[in-house]
């Protein structure tokens, strides 16, 4: 059974009823997200610490605070219950005692997005759906792709043409029916436009990673935010470091934490701090500047080495900002150099390889440290969101191809000077 209690606009307040096949506002010019609300009391007798030290990991652990009415319905490939992993070398070269790393690499297709994903297809096969359709830089479609596949639903995927062919592989061999989209300029995102026009000709189910267009989806990114709780004992961090492209992550995160609150299995909410590149912040800009979430400036060119964060409209901001503000967190930008920094630190000092999208976070806790916000003895939370290989060309680059040499010792010696002391 669904502990589902109503269906309300985030914008325009329309209410829509339980039943209803609904994805997006049909409120002419609406851009707001259908917000699901729970019943929290009966949740409360079903979800508590005891009951959930019980259950295997994983997304699907926690059913009740998930919008699916049948289990018979869930798709699934063993997303979620991703490691939590304390760090001690990076930690001590930050200066830090308390730093912890979420590790959603482990997934099954090395993204967070697979958090997303599990409950978006699971819901478009409860009502139905045969064919989903998408807009994303290319983690959020090889996620979905994975799990249509999975389902036996057609997925087409539109992705920008600058996307990493490593992510385009992998949509290939999912069987998406793939599309690189052209046309980035005055904040126009050709890949939404595309989604949205292909949605009203042809009635494929939008199942991208942001609100407004599926907020069956959003859901799924909850149980990132009931896992670190979970995995610190029930215990707070003070610090969380999101990183944000059309801020779903951030939005959906927050209101896990806020649902493990009113259940009363945490009393507080971390500081959530909100990280961009400088090349594109759309969401800074809006924090920074006080804009209205329904109003919110597009960001012209997209320009960063973080492709999977390249969103010029943060579709979620709403909620992300309110994330931020409500937590007396902050929201930074970061340049681009910083987060290759991140990106080759948490590599030589933690052994993880993680794409730039996906370690932004920590070029932000980097950038705050310097700035003298951040305490040693704080309790600090970082993402790591998207696997090295789903981008490796960016690697590439920093480095010189490595030489061919004959199985001789001299030669070695030669790649090698240091040997010879």
């Amino acid at each position: 059974m669904s502990y589902i209690t109503k269906l309300v606009c985030s914008h325009c307040n329309r209410e829509y009823e339980l039943d209803e096949k609904v994805f997006m506002c049909s409120t002419e010019g609406c851009r707001g997200r259908i917000n699901i609300y729970y019943d929290y009391e009966k949740i409360r007798e079903k979800i508590t610490k005891d009951e959930l030290s019980k259950r295997a990991p994983g997304v699907w652990k926690y059913f009740e605070l998930l919008p699916l009415n049948d289990r018979k319905n869930i798709v699934t490939l063993g997303e979620g219950g991703t490691p939590f992993l304390k760090s001690k070398r990076l930690a001590e070269n930050l200066g830090l005692k308390d730093l912890y790393m979420k590790d959603e690499t482990r997934n099954p297709t090395q993204s967070f997005k697979d958090r997303p994903m599990t409950v978006g297809v699971s819901k478009a096969v409860e009502f139905g759906v045969k064919t989903l359709v998408i807009a994303s830089s290319g983690n959020a479609a090889a996620a979905m792709a994975a799990y249509s596949a999975r389902a036996g639903l057609t997925a087409y995927t539109f992705v920008p043409d600058f996307a990493p062919m490593g992510k385009i592989a992998q949509l290939l061999l999912l069987g998406a029916r793939v599309v690189r989209v052209t046309g980035w300029a005055g904040g126009v995102d050709p890949t939404v436009k595309l989604m949205v026009e292909s949605h009203k000709k042809y009635g494929w189910i939008p199942c991208p990673s942001f609100g407004p267009f599926n907020p069956w989806q959003f859901e799924g990114n909850k149980t990132l935010g009931y896992e670190i709780i979970e995995d610190l004992n029930f215990e707070v961090p003070d610090w969380l470091f999101v990183q944000v492209g059309a801020a779903g992550l951030l939005g959906g995160l927050y209101k896990g934490l806020r649902e493990f609150k009113e259940l009363g299995l945490i009393d507080t909410l971390p500081k959530i701090v909100a990280v961009q590149s400088e090349g594109n912040a759309p969401f800074i800009r809006a924090f920074k500047e006080n804009m209205d979430p329904k109003n919110i400036v597009p960001w012209d060119h997209p320009e960063t080495v973080a492709e999977g964060l390249e969103d010029p409209y943060p579709w979620d901001a709403d909620i992300g900002l309110e994330a931020v503000k409500s937590t007396s967190g902050d929201a930074i930008a970061v340049p681009d150099s910083l987060i290759l920094e991140a990106q080759r630190r948490i590599a030589k000092y933690e052994g993880l390889f993680v794409e730039p999208s996906g370690i932004a976070g920590l070029a932000g806790l980097m950038q705050m440290i310097d700035e003298g916000k951040i305490d040693s003895s704080d309790k600090v939370v970082i993402l790591l969101t998207g696997g090295g290989l789903k981008d490796p060309e960016v690697v590439q680059k920093q480095f010189e191809v490595p030489p061919v040499i004959n199985p001789k010792i001299e030669e070695l010696e030669k790649v090698f000077p240091d040997l010879k002391k």
